[in-house]
């Protein structure tokens, strides 16, 4: 698929031809589970969120110059859609974010509001006096604008009642594909926030590519989601694809889905061709977590795709998955893993072939060598073969180019060598906000001339082409690790993550699987592994959580911390230097889930962490 300039056209204007074409189409639908348990619908028509998009942009386009910054501080629901597109469609640059009282974020707020200095804030009547008290607190002056003011929504009635009748419209700025539509910060799991330059052009070009893999043009379906809207996932599958794809969009609150997962797949199971995305983690949660009387009553027979990105996919996962909600018709082939980042706008490779998922079972010890050897013909003459290993294929890209390369020559690696994953093409942003120096280093890599091939323009880049075609530059350089295999992409783990002990490679997420299993009282993705300097080079350590019901029920932390460091041994072959038995929700993670590493091991040096037990 080449991804021209003809699909280019900015979400505004997206919007305005729907909302003319099929004005009393549903196009959003959250359900809000805060006051009713059982979940209460509210939709709006294309018409009539094009009347509350263009009413909320004449009000900032009053209140900001174009070019400024918008901080979307509000909790989720259709406001949050309106304030995005609204300051789109007056050429305002949003920033999506979240409300200050997100349990353990606001530190990274405050740092994102330091960095990007908002003109502005987008806020709901519920969530002001919490945003007022946040800016009041950091002395910020920022200028408040309530989405959900009465009387100002662009409509004529509130919701869904009545047609819609559009007010105090302001005409529409000119927007170029390549201006700056928004600020995504990333999640912080390797670094400080930083926020990722994504244009026009590339959410509209990220949200075609999404949906030539995944849907293949199939009409009828819906798309479900529990993602929050400030991440980048959440925001292109429920606002690209709504807007640009032209399907509509139920939704809710994330902390609806943690509270009770169930939610998420009743909502699949209600909305005809349902399609989804959710991190790895969101699958395992739902498998431990779902009883057998709240499944009875679900039916994902009808489900056309379950993505599961966002993070390293892992086998066990989808196997677990799969068999769990076999009985409830679900098909393995609707999962489909994927790759992804915010500097590539989100999506990046995708299992679109309508088959179970590609799993190589590879030797643990040559994957540490940087290298994919079949764990069935892996043995050296005379040995067996070594540990095996599950890589889940996250598919092919389209419509952009991906090439593994050695980060330290910048040459383009053979299939089956682990290297640096790279991406080209007119999905990837054009830098990081207010810092240069980030941007050139990770945004504008050159491959090595004699395997790049001659320089060709970074937009309009096709999948297949061999690699003497590849465009010399400028590539995004992912920070992450993976590996080709026929032309599909497997992702072994990050580059800054990775434990290095003696020389080899040990990918963490590999090591805290192994840790999860090995007894009942550790709580599931509640673990982080890392190395830290020793007097004899770098040494393991483990941190995890112990679950609530084992600290409420009694457990022993001497046979838990020999099971740890016993499992780390049998399948890793690394001693552990430090088992770190601690309370639920102390492992740091990110806004969008993820185990923080790097801020694990900084608490770790710091002594932060309060251990439980008396193992240590």
């Amino acid at each position: 698929m080449t991804v021209d300039d003809a699909v280019l056209v900015p979400l505004p204007e997206q919007l305005a031809v729907r909302a003319r074409e099929e004005p009393a189409r549903i196009a959003l639908t959250f359900v809000d589970y805060a006051v009713d348990r059982s979940g209460t619908a509210t939709s709006l028509t294309y018409e009539q969120l094009f009347g509350r998009v263009c009413a909320f942009s004449a009000r900032i386009a009053a209140r900001q110059r174009r070019g400024s910054r918008l901080a979307i501080v509000a909790p989720q629901g259709l406001d949050y859609v309106v304030a995005f597109l609204g300051a789109l469609r007056a050429g305002i640059i949003a920033v999506p974010l979240f409300p200050p009282d997100l349990p353990g974020h606001s530190g990274r707020l405050d740092a994102v509001f330091a960095d990007c200095e908002p003109a502005g804030v987008a806020t709901t009547s519920a969530a002001l006096p919490s945003v007022r008290a946040f800016l009041e607190a950091r002395r910020r002056t920022a200028g408040v604008v309530v989405i959900d003011e009465p009387g100002l929504d662009g409509t004529a009635d509130a919701g869904t009642r009545g047609p819609a009748r559009t007010v105090g419209q302001a005409p529409p700025v000119a927007l170029r594909a390549e201006d700056l539509a928004y600020l995504q910060y990333t999640s912080g799991s390797t670094r400080s926030p930083a926020g990722v330059l994504i244009s026009h052009g590339n959410i509209a070009a990220n949200a075609a590519q999404a949906a030539a893999a995944y849907f293949d043009g199939r009409a009828g379906l819906t798309l479900v989601s529990w993602l929050p809207l400030f991440h980048d996932m959440g925001l292109v599958l429920v606002v690209g694809g709504c807007v640009a794809g032209g399907y509509p969009a139920v939704f809710m609150d994330p902390g609806a889905f943690l509270t009770k997962p169930v939610r998420w797949l009743r909502l699949l199971s209600s909305s005809p061709g349902a399609a989804t995305f959710a991190p790895n983690f969101a699958f395992d949660f739902c498998a431990s977590r779902i009883s057998a009387e709240d499944a009875a009553g679900l039916w994902l027979g009808d489900v056309a795709t379950m993505v599961n990105g966002a993070e390293p996919v892992q086998p066990r996962t989808l196997d677990r998955f799969a068999r769990r909600f076999g009985p409830q018709g679900l098909r393995p082939e609707v999962i489909r893993p994927s790759y992804g980042l915010a500097e590539a706008t989100v999506y990046v490779c995708g299992s679109a072939e309508p088959a179970a998922a590609r799993v190589l079972q590879v030797d643990q010890e040559w994957l540490g060598a940087g290298q994919v050897m079949p764990a069935s013909r892996s043995g050296r003459a005379g040995e067996p073969p070594g540990e095996p290993h599950g890589l889940v294929s996250c598919g092919r890209p389209v419509g952009q180019l991906v090439a593994i390369v050695d980060p330290a020559t910048s040459r383009v690696l053979p299939d089956g060598m682990v290297g640096e994953i790279w991406v080209h093409g007119p999905n990837v942003a054009h830098g990081y906000w207010r810092n240069p120096e980030l941007s050139r280093t990770t945004f504008g890599q050159l491959l090595a001339p004699d395997l790049g091939g001659p320089a060709t323009p970074g937009r309009g880049a096709t999948v297949g082409e061999r690699a003497g075609d590849r465009p010399v530059g400028p590539w995004l350089r992912t920070g992450d690790l993976g590996v080709l295999d026929g032309g599909e992409l497997f992702v072994t783990g990050r580059l800054k993550d990775v434990i290095v002990i003696d020389g080899r490679n040990h990918y963490p997420q590999d090591v805290e699987a192994a840790v999860e299993d090995v007894h009942e009282a550790l709580g599931r993705h509640r673990t982080a592994a890392f190395s830290v300097p020793g007097d004899d080079g770098e040494r393991v350590v483990v941190v995890a959580e112990i679950s609530r019901r084992a600290l409420d029920g009694g457990w022993d932390p001497a046979t838990v911390e020999q099971a740890v460091r016993g499992a780390v041994s049998d399948r890793h072959g690394l001693a552990v230097h430090d088992v770190v038995l601690t309370r639920p929700g102390s492992v740091p993670r990110t806004t969008s889930g993820k185990i923080a590493r790097r801020a694990s091991r900084q608490r770790y040096l710091a002594g932060g962490f309060s251990r439980v037990g008396s193992a240590s």
